[in-house]
C-alpha cells in the first residue's frame, strides 16, 4: 500500500520541524515538504499532488482561512488544519469545517503535549485520507456556498493578533504619555495618530521612548506592526493599517487632508475597522473636531472595542464627543483608568 503524502504549511520553523519529525515516525506517512506560506504551498500542491495537507491559519502573505477557501474552490483537497486558534468550538475550527476542512487540531501547548498530538494527529491523516474524490467535490461546492453567504478573513475573527488604534489632537500628547507609559512589554501593536506638524513627531516619538516600556518610534512605510511597539503616524502623513496574511503593516500615504488633517484618525480608523475588525481596540483622546468619530463608528460595527476619554479627563471634549454621539464608543473612561481598560480588552 501506498504511503499517504502530507505537506505541511505553517510559518513557524519549529512545528515544521516537529510535525515532520513526529510525523515521519509513522511508516505509512510520507512528508513530501514543509513550507512556510500558501504561495509556496499551492506550487507544491500542484507539483507533487499530497493526499493530505496540514495547514496553519495565522501566516505572512495569505492566511489559513482565505487559501483553505481558493484551493476548495480550485484544487480540492483533504485539509487538516493545525493551529493555535483551532481549540474546539472556535469560530475559526467552525469556519475552518464550513469551508471545506475535513478535521481541526490544535497545536501543542496547553491543551496537548507534543507526543498526544503527533499521536492524534497521524490518526486523523490516515482517517482523512480515505475520503474519496467525490466527497472533495462535494465539500467544495459546499465551501462555495458557505463563502457566498458568509466571506470570512481573519479580519471577522478573533485573532492572537490584535491591534490598539489611538487618536488624539489638542491635549493627547500629555494623555498619550499616561497611557504608553503604562503599557505592559508585551501589549499588542499600538499605532496612533496625534495632531501634530511635520518634524515635530519623530522628536515626540522619541521623548516617548524614553520614558515608556515598550518601544515608541515615528512610523516607516509599511513597517511591521509588532507586539510591544508603538508607532506615530509622521506629521504631514497619513497612516493606514493594512494587512497580509496574518501580518499588519503600518502604511503611509500623501493624499489630502481629512477633516483639514494630515495625519487624520479618520484614515487610521477606517483601515483598522476594514483590515482588524474584531481584532482591534479604538481609542480616541482629548481633541478639537470631529476626526475620527466615523471612522470609530465603522470599527465598533466591525466588531472592534472602541473606547473614549471621559469630559472631565479631557483638554478639549471635541472629538470623543462627536464619536460618543454618533454611536462608535462602547466605553466612555477617565484617562487615569484607560491603560487598565485597554489591556483588559486585549486580554479578552
Amino acid at each position: 500500500m501506498p504511503k499517504i503524502k502530507v505537506l505541511v504549511c505553517d510559518d513557524s520553523a519549529m512545528v515544521r520541524k516537529i510535525l515532520t519529525t513526529e510525523l515521519s515516525k509513522d511508516p505509512d506517512i510520507e512528508i513530501i515538504g514543509a513550507v512556510p506560506d500558501p504561495y509556496i504551498a499551492r506550487d507544491k500542491i500542484v507539483a507533487e499532488k499530497p493526499d493530505v495537507l496540514l495547514l496553519d491559519v495565522e501566516m505572512p502573505r495569505m492566511d489559513g482561512l482565505t487559501f483553505l477557501q481558493k484551493l476548495m474552490k480550485h484544487y480540492p483537497i483533504r485539509v487538516i488544519i493545525v493551529s493555535s486558534l483551532a481549540e474546539r468550538g472556535s469560530e475559526v475550527a467552525m469556519k475552518a469545517i464550513e469551508f471545506g476542512a475535513l478535521e481541526v487540531m490544535c497545536k501543542p501547548g496547553s491543551m496537548y503535549s507534543v507526543g498526544d498530538m503527533s499521536e492524534q494527529l497521524i490518526d486523523k491523516i490516515k482517517a482523512v485520507s480515505f475520503v474519496s474524490e467525490e466527497r472533495l467535490k462535494m465539500l467544495s461546492a459546499r465551501s462555495a456556498s458557505a463563502v457566498k453567504s458568509a466571506p470570512a478573513t481573519l479580519s471577522m475573527i478573533k485573532t492572537t493578533n490584535k491591534i490598539i488604534a489611538v487618536g488624539a489632537s489638542t491635549g493627547g500628547t500629555e494623555a498619550l504619555r499616561e497611557i504608553l507609559e503604562r503599557m505592559p512589554t508585551n501589549i499588542p501593536p499600538i499605532v496612533i495618530v496625534q495632531h501634530m506638524p511635520q518634524y515635530f513627531t519623530k522628536t515626540f516619538a522619541e521623548r516617548l521612548d524614553s520614558v515608556c516600556k515598550i518601544k515608541v518610534k515615528e512610523a516607516d512605510n509599511m513597517e511591521i506592526l509588532a507586539p510591544g511597539k508603538a508607532l506615530l503616524a509622521p506629521g504631514n502623513r497619513h497612516m493606514q493599517v493594512v494587512r497580509s496574511g496574518a501580518v499588519y503593516y503600518a502604511k503611509l500615504t500623501d493624499g489630502p487632508l481629512v477633516h483639514h488633517q494630515r495625519p487624520a484618525v479618520e484614515n487610521l480608523f477606517l483601515s483598522t475597522a476594514q483590515y482588524a475588525g474584531k481584532n482591534a481596540v479604538g481609542v480616541i483622546l482629548t481633541g478639537m473636531g470631529k476626526d475620527g468619530a466615523a471612522g470609530m463608528l465603522e470599527m465598533r460595527r466591525a466588531g472592534a472595542y472602541t473606547i473614549a476619554q471621559d469630559e472631565m479627563s479631557c483638554v478639549v471634549f471635541g472629538m470623543p464627543k462627536e464619536a460618543i454621539d454618533i454611536g462608535g464608543v462602547m466605553k466612555i473612561s477617565p484617562l487615569n483608568r484607560i491603560p487598565e481598560v485597554i489591556v483588559e480588552a486585549v486580554s479578552g
